[in-house]
């Protein structure tokens, strides 16, 4: 089965995301990942929406938010070029001597350290699913202590974008 990346603008109101989950809990559908957040337009909220099925079932989830009243525009982004990130935060267990080696595993993964304290080190990492599960797994070793992770979210690649009109490309180069 294949995962598929949808982009679902909705009008930026009170239970929204309980009216678009409920939908896919009803249905039995699994979201792999769902990530929320407004965008440049105060009224206008976008989800990132990662579902793991074939094309028969993404639309049927596609028709079926579409009869949600604020759903505005949904995109299958999956079968076109887009740049996707998602974000980390894993605090480990680092002993004064552990420090220089989980550091130096940050920094090969362009982690940054957000906090620290007399035995533990917190990170954050940006990047695709590949990497954050990389990063994850470097840092096992060290005893993880807590660790949490946002969805994916994802843009189209290049002058593509989706916006409340639907899919559109500019006319200008890039």
């Amino acid at each position: 089965m294949e995962k598929h990346t949808l982009s679902v603008l909705v009008e930026n109101s009170p239970g929204v995301l309980t009216r678009v989950a409920g939908l896919f809990a009803r249905r039995g559908f699994n979201i792999d990942s769902l990530a929320v957040g407004r965008t440049d337009r105060n009224d206008v909220s976008r989800m990132t929406i990662v579902v793991e099925g074939d094309r028969s079932l993404i639309e049927q989830v596609t028709k079926q938010l579409h009869k949600l009243i604020d759903v505005i525009k949904i995109s299958n982004i999956t079968e076109e070029e887009y740049v996707d990130r998602e974000l980390v935060m894993v605090k480990v267990g680092a002993e004064p001597n552990q420090r220089v080696e989980t550091m130096h595993i940050a920094g090969i993964f362009r982690a940054r350290v957000v906090d620290l304290g007399r035995k533990t080190i917190t990170f954050e990492c940006t990047g695709n699913a590949g990497k954050i599960n990389a990063f994850e797994e470097s840092l096992r070793p060290y005893g993880i202590k807590e660790l949490v992770r946002t969805g994916k979210i994802a843009m189209l690649r290049g002058n593509k974008f989706v916006s409340v009109g639907g899919t559109s490309r500019d006319d200008e180069e890039d």
